[in-house]
């Protein structure tokens, strides 16, 4: 999976930085990344108690296409300078959401379901390698992205991203809501 390839790095690890630039005073952005923080942790609280209720796949769908609006929504505000008024924050903060209540933790909750038994300590390995190698190259190029071709063009790449994780998402992904291990390792027989 793409995991968090997606711009949620971008935005936690550098927040402070991105609403100082756009005219947040340093207390201001400080304030914004403790909400933002909030924010993350109670939608997490969200996907634990929905993950067996609506589903996983559900939940990564629903959640992803909520991240590709709001990743619109934060390019069009640094597009049209929108950046002072509640836009961005509204948009940012619905990204946490979306992003707190399905591909944060559901990947991690599938990686360990969906492998066969016999390979699955190595398949989660080589998944989590890739998940941190992908959080690694977000944090190192969003800085140079958000330099090179500004905050609009930055955030439709992700937003680009986010299309083909959905598109992944609904063609690629097995629902594994309810059932065993045994279950899901059958189905990939089929």
């Amino acid at each position: 999976m793409f995991s968090q390839i997606t711009g949620i790095n971008a935005i936690i690890y550098y927040a402070p930085e991105i609403f100082k630039g756009i005219g947040f005073a340093s207390e201001s952005a400080f304030m914004q990344t403790v909400l933002i923080g909030a924010i993350n942790t109670i939608f997490t609280f969200v996907a634990l108690w929905l993950i067996d209720k609506a589903g996983r796949k559900t939940l990564l769908q629903w959640g992803v296409a909520g991240m590709i609006v709001c990743l619109l929504g934060v390019g069009l505000c640094f597009h049209f300078n929108l950046t002072n008024g509640p836009w961005l924050i509204l948009f940012i903060l619905a990204y946490i959401a979306c992003f707190a209540s399905s591909l944060g933790p559901i990947p991690w909750v599938m990686i360990s379901e969906i492998f066969p038994t016999r390979t699955r300590g190595i398949a989660m390995s080589f998944c989590t390698v890739v998940l941190w190698i992908g959080v690694l190259a977000v944090t190192q190029f969003t800085p140079v992205l958000l330099q090179r071709v500004g905050g609009s063009y930055t955030f439709w790449i992700f937003m680009i991203n986010a299309i083909v994780l959905l598109w992944f998402v609904w063609k690629k992904t097995p629902e594994t809501k309810q059932r065993t291990l045994e279950e899901i390792e059958q189905s990939w027989k089929q």
